[in-house]
C-alpha cells in the first residue's frame, strides 16, 4: 500500500501538464536553514518586509544598497552591479532593461518584479499630523493556537508541571508611515505560560516595543525601544537572524543592513533602548548604541558565596517554577558605536562594544568548556570591508574579544560569467574567541573553535535550468560536547531545478554531511565515530489551472555512525494549493507519510502557515501527517486564518517526552488568526 501511495504521488508531479506560476525560493531558503533553527523560530520579519513591498514597491531610479537588501534573493554583487549601472547609464527606462546588467539573469528579473517599480511618484513623507493620521499603515494581528490532547505538564502532577495555560496567544501591531515613521507593540504567550497576572510579567510572558524615526537631517535612523544590528560578516555585531549556508551559495555573503527595528516574538536575541545612524560627512556613518535588558539563567552558589553561571538560556520559555525563578535574573547593559565609510564599490567600517553582566560566567567543569568566557565585562572590537571590482565583490571582517581569541572570515563572490557564479570563503574561529553576538557562517552553532573552507558555484547553463553546488570543509580544534578530540568533517551539496516555465518546477537535491562523535559503544578508552547523513530529494510543484496548484515531494534520509548498520527514513507528501481569483476563501492542504527508524533519521519540510508564522515539520518516527490552512475575507480590511494539523503515529502509545508526553497516538494543534489593516 505505502509504495502504491509512492507511485501515485510522484506519477501526480510528473505527468502533470499544467505547472505552477509560484517561484518558492524564499520558501526553499527557509526550508533549507530548519534543522538548524529551534522548531518555534519567529521568521516573521521576513514575510513581513515583502508582504510590505508588495503593496509599496521599490522605486528602482531612487533607492539605496540597504532597501535592497531587504529583498533576500539579490546578492550583494547584484546589487552592486544595479548601482554602477544606474551611475553609468543614468535612469532605468524600462524594468527589463534589467536583463543587461551583469548577473541579472532572467529568474531574478522574475523574483524582483513583484517588489520593484519605475518612476513611480514618491510616497508622501512630509511628517505632520494630519499626514500621520491619515496616510499611516496600521496593521493588527490577533493569533489564537493550542494542541487540543493533554501534555503531561497539564495535568495536576507532583513536583514539576507547566503552570500556565495550554493556550498561545499573540498580539502584534504595526504602524508604518511612508517608510519615514515606524512603530510596533508585541505581546506574547506561549503553551504553558500565565496569562496577565503570571510572576515577572505584565500582561502577557514577553513584550516588545519599539518607536523608530527615518531620513531626519543628518540622522538616518532613530529607533527607542527594541532593535537589532547587522554589520560586516556578523562575525562580531550581528542580532536576529542571519542567513548561513543554503542551495542559493551567495546566501554564506552577508547582506548587513545595520540598525534596523526589532518586530520579531523571539526573545533573545535584541537589544533594548536606543540607537541611531547619523551622518558625520558625506561619506561617513556613525552608529551608536545603548541597550539593558534581562536575561534567562540559572545562577549557582561558588566557593566564595557569589551567584555565578554558565549558560545563558535563549528559549524565552517560562512555564515551570524553575523556568520563572530564572527568568529575567541577570542584567546586561551594553554601549558601543560603529562607523562606516561607504562610497562607491567600497565599504569599511569598525566596531566597538563593551557590555557589562550583572553576575560573574564561569567556565564549568567540563574540558570542552575550557575557554569559555569568565568574568563580567567584556569588550568586542571588529574590522569588516566589501569591495566590488567590475564582476568580483570581496567580503570580510576581523573580530577581537580583548582578552579573548581573534576570529576572522574573507571571501569572495566572482560572476565569472552571465551563467555562472562563484563562492570562496575561508574562516578561522578561535576556541576562546567570546562574543554573544555572533552569527557568522559556520557549521556549529557559534562561531568559534572552527576552521573552514567554503567553496559554492551556482550555473544556469541554458534559461530553464538552474544548478547549485557546494563543499564546505571544517576543522574543530578543541573540544566540543561529545567530542573527547580535536575533530574535522565536511559537508556538499548539489541541487538541480528545472523551470520550463512560471508554472512547473522541478527540484532534485543531494545532501551529504560527515562529522565526528564519542563512541557509544562502552570501551575502555574512548574515541570519535564518523556521523553520517545524508538526504536525497524529489520535488514538483505545478498548477492545474488558475485555482489549484500542487506539490509532491519523496525525501530519503541516511543516517550512520562508526560502523553500525545505516538505517534509512523517508517523508513523501502531497500538498493541494486553492486560491481562485476574486475569491474570498483560499487555502491549501498537506497529507504526508513519514517513516524513519529514529530521531536521527528525521526530516524536516516546510508547512504552509497562518500569515506571519512560518512552521518547521519534523517528521520523526512512523506515521501520518496532516495540515489545513484555510484564508477568509471577513469584511474589507479583514482577514481571518486557520490551521488544523495533526500528527497520527503508528504503534506507539504516546507522543512526546518529558512534560510535553501525550497519552495516545495523536498530537492536534489548531490556529486561529484574525488580521485587521487600517
Amino acid at each position: 500500500m505505502r509504495f502504491r501511495l509512492l507511485l501515485l504521488f510522484l506519477f501526480i508531479g510528473f505527468v502533470a501538464n499544467a505547472q505552477t506560476h509560484e517561484d518558492n525560493f524564499i520558501k526553499d531558503l527557509i526550508e533549507s536553514l530548519a534543522e538548524n533553527l529551534p522548531d518555534d523560530y519567529d521568521l516573521s520579519e521576513l514575510e513581513d518586509k515583502l508582504v510590505f513591498l508588495q503593496k509599496h514597491p521599490i522605486n528602482l531610479n531612487n533607492t539605496n544598497p540597504d532597501e535592497l537588501k531587504g529583498l533576500i534573493f539579490l546578492s550583494p554583487l547584484q546589487i552592486s552591479n544595479l548601482f554602477s549601472h544606474l551611475k553609468t547609464n543614468g535612469k532605468l527606462i524600462d524594468i527589463l532593461e534589467l536583463q543587461s546588467i551583469p548577473d541579472f539573469d532572467i529568474t531574478t528579473v522574475e523574483r524582483l518584479l513583484p517588489f520593484v517599480a519605475l518612476n513611480q511618484s514618491d510616497l508622501v513623507d512630509r511628517i505632520t499630523y494630519r499626514n500621520l493620521l491619515n496616510l499611516g499603515d496600521n496593521d493588527l494581528v490577533l493569533r489564537f493556537g493550542r494542541v487540543l490532547e493533554t501534555p503531561k505538564g497539564f495535568t495536576d502532577l507532583p513536583g514539576s508541571h507547566y503552570i500556565g495555560s495550554q493556550e498561545r496567544f499573540l498580539l502584534r501591531y504595526k504602524y508604518n508611515f511612508s517608510n519615514r515613521i515606524s512603530a510596533s507593540l508585541i505581546f506574547e504567550k506561549d503553551a504553558g505560560e500565565q496569562f496577565l497576572k503570571g510572576t515577572k510579567q505584565l500582561l502577557l510572558d514577553y513584550q516588545s516595543a519599539h518607536i523608530a524615526i527615518f531620513n531626519t537631517g543628518r540622522f538616518k535612523k532613530i529607533v527607542l525601544g527594541d532593535y537589532t544590528l547587522q554589520f560586516g560578516q556578523s562575525l562580531t555585531l550581528w542580532s536576529g537572524f542571519a542567513f548561513g549556508k543554503a542551495p542559493d551559495v551567495t546566501s554564506v555573503a552577508k547582506k548587513d543592513v545595520g540598525l534596523k527595528p526589532y518586530t520579531s516574538a523571539n526573545e533573545y536575541s535584541f537589544f533594548r533602548g536606543i540607537a541611531t545612524t547619523v551622518t558625520l560627512a558625506k561619506y561617513i556613518d556613525f552608529t551608536p548604541f545603548i541597550s539593558s535588558r534581562k536575561l534567562d539563567v540559572s545562577l549557582s552558589l561558588n566557593n566564595d558565596g557569589e551567584e555565578v553561571l554558565s549558560n545563558v538560556n535563549e528559549t524565552g520559555l517560562h512555564r515551570t517554577a524553575t523556568e520563572i525563578k530564572n527568568k529575567n535574573s541577570l542584567s546586561q547593559q551594553l554601549f558601543g558605536g560603529v562607523i562606516q565609510y561607504q562610497k562607491d564599490n567600497l565599504t569599511i567600517g569598525a566596531i566597538a562594544y563593551h557590555s557589562i553582566y550583572s553576575n560573574k560566567f564561569i567556565t564549568g567543569n567540563e574540558v570542552y568548556r575550557s575557554y569559555n568566557f569568565v568574568g563580567k565585562k567584556l569588550t568586542n572590537i571588529g574590522l569588516h570591508y566589501n569591495y566590488t571590482h567590475k564582476n568580483i565583490y570581496f567580503f570580510g571582517e576581523a573580530g577581537k574579544s580583548l582578552n579573548g581569541g581573534l576570529a576572522y572570515v574573507n571571501g569572495v563572490l566572482v560572476s565569472l560569467s552571465a551563467k555562472v557564479s562563484a563562492v570562496l570563503l575561508h574562516r578561522n574561529y578561535d576556541a576562546n574567541y567570546h562574543n554573544f553576538f555572533n552569527q557568522a557562517t559556520a557549521e556549529a552553532s557559534e562561531a568559534l573553535n572552527e576552521k573552514g573552507f567554503y567553496a559554492g558555484l551556482n550555473i544556469t547553463p541554458v534559461k530553464a535550468w538552474a544548478i547549485a553546488i557546494y563543499a564546505d570543509y571544517f576543522k574543530f580544534p578543541w573540544l566540543k560536547f561529545r567530542v573527547d578530540a580535536p575533530s574535522d568533517g565536511y559537508e556538499v551539496l548539489g541541487q538541480v531545478t528545472y523551470t520550463p516555465t512560471k508554472t512547473f518546477k522541478a527540484v532534485l537535491r543531494y545532501k551529504s554531511e560527515l562529522k565526528q562523535q564519542n563512541t557509544d559503544l562502552d570501551v575502555p578508552i574512548n574515541y570519535l565515530d564518523d556521523v553520517k547523513k545524508e538526504s536525497y530529494r524529489a520535488d514538483v510543484n505545478w498548477r492545474l489551472n488558475k485555482s489549484l496548484s500542487f506539490q509532491n515531494r519523496l525525501e530519503v534520509s541516511l543516517f550512520k555512525i562508526g560502523s553500525t548498520k545505516a538505517e534509512f527514513g523517508y517523508l513523501i507528501y502531497q500538498d493541494v494549493g486553492y486560491s481562485p481569483l476574486f475569491s474570498k476563501i483560499s487555502g491549501n492542504i498537506r497529507l504526508a507519510y513519514f517513516n524513519t527508524p529514529s530521531f536521527n533519521s528525521r526530516i524536516y519540510a516546510y508547512e504552509d502557515d497562518v500569515l506571519y508564522n512560518f512552521t518547521f515539520g519534523m517528521y520523526n518516527g512512523k506515521g501520518f501527517r496532516t495540515y489545513l490552512n484555510l484564508k477568509y475575507k471577513l469584511i474589507k480590511r479583514v482577514d481571518i486564518w486557520a490551521k488544523y494539523a495533526l500528527f497520527w503515529y503508528n504503534n506507539v502509545e504516546t507522543v512526546g517526552t518529558g512534560l510535553d508526553e501525550i497519552n495516545g497516538n495523536k498530537k492536534t494543534d489548531v490556529k486561529l488568526q484574525l488580521r485587521y489593516q487600517f
